[in-house]
């Protein structure tokens, strides 16, 4: 069993022998990244708010680090209580009757969701209902989940103004009756507007027989004001790592825990260690268990008055930067009174024809500003989808507003002639330390350039390297596969 074949053979295994070397070189990493800890990361769709230091600690304590998964129950007494607690906590403000914890994401989240409904159907009968009806302006896994456990996908046509297409929904679940498993929907919908007709969409797929699925991707638009279950759900994931302040990014842990009416109940997901009559979907009973202590002491330290604050503070944040926005930027969708919800999507598609600006000119362009990009071109080609949430102080946002109306001007110059269509601060973002320091031969400013509006003067961050193409990699596979006399020897 000893190996024969060199390990570990890059040089950046090799280079740091020390400690304080170590040290550094992780330092030099930090400096580089910019995150939550440098500025406000708007995603839309994403939720990246604080991760309190309280909530985090724990975590790293051992009686919750060490223990083991499939340890005995009576040795993990204090896990089962905190573990219920949270449960009791989640049904409250979901409206749900009962929570697994057992999926490690929002996307296994909803795989267990379907999972569960597709078990409902066969206890009655009904196995053979196989339609999932899927709004075209739905998350990506949707769609992937439901060819997960079997179902066919029925995409349903958006409206003009973003919604569902109530008239296209009503049609093709009446054509599918006999056979429509249920419906995904997300609330507030992707397009980050709160949809009046949900209760309407709900009614109609439980009058031909099938399950509402409430994608739970936009729940920090909703705690302590509005309850999936309420709607029409029969089941909802959570992700715990965006609304319930577990951290989100970095590979993980997540997790995604599918609340159920109590119809459902008795379909969730089993295991082995613990029972049920179907199968799990993760290998361990209660999921990433340990990272439960985060949300956890979320709910406990905020309370119900501090969770719906939070909702409330998030979406006044959302609104907050729209507005603040108009006039220079058209929002795309916005529900009948003009609001949003907790995010809003950007038209950056016209500067494409009128200046030559891209929408990944201007996220490149946020860099220099000392901003992460919000999400590009999701769920509309060529727009930006901006989520403040209720961390961020006015202060920040304005930061932001400022940088973004600042790019706007930007653009205007292009537009007017007044700035060089292919040399300008926005084709050339980003500006770094070095461009700051050579030789300076661009017709606008060093100051324009590296320390536009947003950008602090002291502490500023500097992109370590310019622009990179970031979908080459994806369209241009390289192989890095070892030569065949690797093979060959090890045949041998």
């Amino acid at each position: 069993m000893h190996r024969r074949t060199e390990y570990l053979t890059h040089p950046i295994f090799h280079m740091n022998r020390a400690e304080t070397e170590m040290m550094r070189y992780m330092r030099r990493l930090a400096d580089r990244d910019l995150a939550l800890d440098r500025a406000m990361i708007p995603l839309g769709s994403c939720t990246m708010k604080l991760n309190a230091a309280a909530e985090m600690m724990p975590i790293s304590w051992p009686e919750f680090a060490h223990m083991h998964p499939f340890a005995p129950s009576e040795q993990a007494a204090g896990y089962t209580e905190m573990v219920d607690d949270l449960s009791d906590k989640l049904c409250v403000i979901t409206g749900y009757d009962a929570i697994s914890m057992q999926p490690n994401s929002g996307a296994q989240g909803e795989y267990a969701g379907l999972l569960t409904i597709a078990a409902y159907h066969r206890a009655n009968g009904e196995g053979h209902r196989n339609i999932c009806l899927i709004p075209m302006s739905a998350h990506g896994t949707n769609p992937a989940s439901a060819q997960m456990v079997g179902w066919k996908v029925v995409p349903v046509k958006s409206a003009e103004n973003g919604d569902i297409d109530l008239e296209d929904f009503r049609a093709k679940a009446e054509k599918h009756g006999e056979n429509l498993a249920g419906c995904m929907i997300t609330y507030p919908s992707t397009h980050g507007v709160f949809e009046e007709t949900v209760h309407e969409v709900c009614k109609i797929t439980h009058d031909f027989g099938g399950q509402v699925y409430i994608d739970g991707a936009n729940m920090n638009a909703m705690v302590g004001l509005s309850r999936p279950g309420d709607l029409g759900g029969d089941v909802s994931h959570l992700n715990l790592h965006k609304t319930f302040a577990i951290p989100h990014g970095g590979g993980g842990p997540g997790m995604g825990p599918i609340g159920v009416k109590a119809h459902l109940t008795p379909h969730l997901p089993g295991h082995p260690e613990t029972g049920g009559t179907q199968g799990p979907v993760s290998a361990a009973p209660l999921g990433s268990a340990s990272i439960l202590a985060i949300s956890w002491a979320y709910c406990l330290m905020m309370g119900g008055d501090g969770l719906t604050q939070a909702t409330r503070v998030a979406i006044l944040n959302g609104n907050y930067i729209a507005k603040r926005l108009e006039g220079a930027f058209d929002v795309l969708y916005k529900g009948p009174t003009g609001r949003v919800a907790h995010e809003c999507i950007i038209d950056t598609r016209p500067f494409a024809d009128r200046a030559g600006v891209t929408v990944e000119d201007i996220a490149k362009r946020l860099i220099d500003c000392g901003f992460h990009a919000p999400t590009m071109s999701w769920p509309v080609a060529g727009t930006l989808m901006i989520e403040p949430t209720e961390s961020e102080t006015k202060a920040e946002l304005d930061r932001f507003c400022d940088a973004m109306l600042a790019i706007r001007d930007e653009i205007a110059a292009i537009e007017k002639g007044d700035s060089d269509a292919e040399n300008n601060p926005l084709k050339n973002a980003p500006h770094t330390m070095e461009d700051l320091v050579k030789d300076w031969d661009r017709p606008y400013s060093r100051e324009q350039g590296c320390f536009p509006p947003g950008a602090f003067r002291v502490d500023k961050y500097w992109p370590p390297v310019n622009r990179v193409d970031n979908a080459f990699g994806d369209r241009h596979l390289v192989c890095t596969c070892p030569p065949m006399d690797e093979y060959a020897e090890a045949a041998e």
